[in-house]
């Protein structure tokens, strides 16, 4: 079964372990956001490096950090062939009827997934260097502001928490249920389109009735410890803010600084690096 890092934990001591969940959230989101922004492929090879050095001071496996990228192979493919098929700009390569593929299509089609490559493994960090409770603490933190309009910090915070919790959970059930349907005869990866999709019933319906029997555990365990939602709770932990956390915050300042320019600057002098 394919590896999923997002959703799980990697617990080491390392700088980037120790920085306030909501400056990784924060930083998380500045980085997809100015990855998405990225003209160039200059500009996703420097979004791409900082990622790397980020998880090379967190101390986290390359390995681990890539293996998410696993889980997405067919939607890199098709999203790869989706660009590279009805991307009609450049110079035609190859042609067969209604099929065209040109040098433009390529190089988008390669950009596109180079991106979503990115945006996958930048996810992956953020919960491969934060655990759960302090991902909920630093979203509910985060959130906090909202409660004027009555907005539901906690409880939000919380459902996204332990929506990432059970990814790597309910992957593990699915093989778990793959490996089961199949000593029984059970065949997924073989056969016409619609006997696959046939296939699939014998292990969604398991699996479903396994997340609402889990769920229902939960529910149970939450209310045995009195727990009412977010109101007059206190925490074992305090966030407080430091000056690893400035640093941090400068570093990725100045990242977004780097793309900005690479953006107003490399498009225009080399404009053939655009994807």
């Amino acid at each position: 079964m394919k590896e999923i890092t997002i959703g799980q934990y990697y617990p080491v001591d390392s700088f980037v372990h120790s920085l306030d969940p909501r400056t990784k959230i924060v930083a998380t989101i500045l980085i997809i956001a100015f990855t998405f922004v990225c003209k160039t492929f200059a500009g996703l090879l420097i979004s791409a490096l900082f990622v790397f050095l980020v998880a090379f001071i967190g101390k986290i496996p390359f390995n681990k950090l890539l293996s998410s990228l696993k889980a997405i192979y067919f939607i890199l493919i098709f999203t790869f062939l989706l660009n590279m098929l009805f991307i009609k700009q450049g110079n035609e390569i190859f042609s067969f009827g209604i099929i065209s593929i040109t040098t433009g299509g390529i190089i988008r089609a390669a950009y596109m997934a180079f991106r979503l490559m990115q945006l996958i493994v930048t996810a992956g960090l953020l919960t491969l260097t934060t655990s759960p409770i302090q991902l909920t603490d630093g979203l509910e933190k985060l959130f906090s502001p909202l409660k004027i309009i009555g907005f539901p910090a906690h409880e939000i915070a919380m459902m996204m928490s332990i929506a990432l919790r059970f990814i790597p959970i309910l992957t593990e059930e699915t093989d778990k249920i793959i490996k089961a349907q199949s000593a029984r005869g059970a065949v997924f990866d073989e056969g016409s389109l619609f006997k696959r999709a046939r296939a699939i019933v014998a292990l969604i319906v398991p699996l479903l009735a396994s997340a609402f029997h889990r769920a229902l555990e939960l529910a149970g365990a939450m209310e045995a410890r009195c727990y009412h939602g977010g109101e007059g709770r206190t925490r074992l932990k305090v966030l407080k803010m430091q000056k690893k956390d400035a640093v941090a915050f400068i570093a990725v300042l100045l990242f977004c600084g780097v793309i900005l320019v690479d953006n107003l600057l490399v498009s225009k002098i080399f404009p053939f690096l655009v994807g």
